[in-house]
């Protein structure tokens, strides 16, 4: 059983951080409600919050926000691209809900580490051997998914940081 049949364009604005991009919003066939709480187990989530059933993903660029009864992606490059991109996502709330019986249903808010959150963990040295001048530069590449754990020198090879590794790989 398939829990949208579609997720229809309903307008497009323009993206004010992105001048050449668009935002595209959509309307599913029906309400999110049911769906949004398993959807929220999956990695990628910035921000989930059960009471408003809002949930907000990354994606390679831009974001998804998921509402009840509406659905916004930013940074799309046109309407066709916007068009497959609701196609899959229609796909992908189809796929979860399939799964759910395999899932638990998140029912407390939820948000993504934030750049304060990945530097605490981070050596503090401000080597710059990974390429930036700082750590907290460092951490905020690693947040935008534009840098990896493994470009941190200190990290990988001194055995006092082994179990901060860890944990910055079971975050991001």
């Amino acid at each position: 059983m398939t829990y949208l049949d579609s997720i229809t364009l309903i307008r497009t604005l323009p993206c004010l951080a992105y001048p050449d991009r668009i935002i595209v919003i959509g309307k599913p066939s029906r309400s999110l409600d049911e769906v949004i709480p398993f959807l929220a187990t999956l990695p990628s989530i910035i921000a989930y919050n059960p009471e408003r059933c809002t949930l907000t993903f990354r994606r390679q660029s831009g974001f998804i926000t998921l509402q009840s009864d509406e659905i916004c992606i930013t940074q799309v490059k046109d309407d066709q691209e916007g068009l497959e991109l609701l196609s899959a996502l229609k796909d992908s709330i189809n796929a979860v809900w399939k799964k759910r019986d395999d899932l638990v249903a998140i029912t407390i808010n939820k948000r993504a580490p934030r750049h304060l959150d990945i530097w605490a963990l981070l050596p503090q040295t401000n080597c710059q051997e990974c390429g930036e001048a700082t750590c907290l530069a460092f951490a905020v590449g690693l947040l935008q998914q534009k840098r990896h754990i493994s470009e941190c020198p200190p990290l990988q090879n001194q055995t006092e940081y082994h179990d901060r590794r860890i944990t910055l790989d079971s975050i991001l």
